[in-house]
């Protein structure tokens, strides 16, 4: 099936609920941490669904494997800044947005292969 628009992609719509999740999630965190991690993970968050967008807008499918490429290496770095939220701050409930992002890193990971082998 063709995709017209980036937001008709699954993977984008769910991108886009993984980065409201982390919004709510890192407004619980404490407010020293809104120039660490706070920013950090709620940058790299709106870079996956940002990066899927610009990906398939440039029309060509080299460019939109880079750019999903691209998001998932941002989806790692969340994972990452997720696993030392959770050991810097285990009260707060980060199971939505794990889910999420196991959801979308498994998206992304087979929309590349599937475009990079045809």
């Amino acid at each position: 099936m063709y995709v017209e628009s980036f937001k008709q992609l699954i993977v984008w719509q769910r991108s886009v609920e993984l980065v409201k999740s982390v919004y709510t999630f890192t407004g619980e965190l404490p407010r020293e941490e809104l120039y660490g991690l706070i920013s950090q993970m709620r940058r790299a968050a709106v870079s996956v669904p940002s990066n899927i967008a610009e990906g398939k807008k440039r029309k060509t499918r080299r460019d939109f494997i880079k750019f999903l490429r691209i998001a998932d290496g941002s989806a790692a770095e969340l994972e990452t800044q997720i696993i030392l939220a959770k050991d810097l701050y285990p009260a707060i409930n980060y199971s939505e947005a794990e889910s999420l992002l196991e959801e979308v890193q498994k998206m992304l990971i087979t929309i590349i292969k599937k475009l990079s082998s045809s």
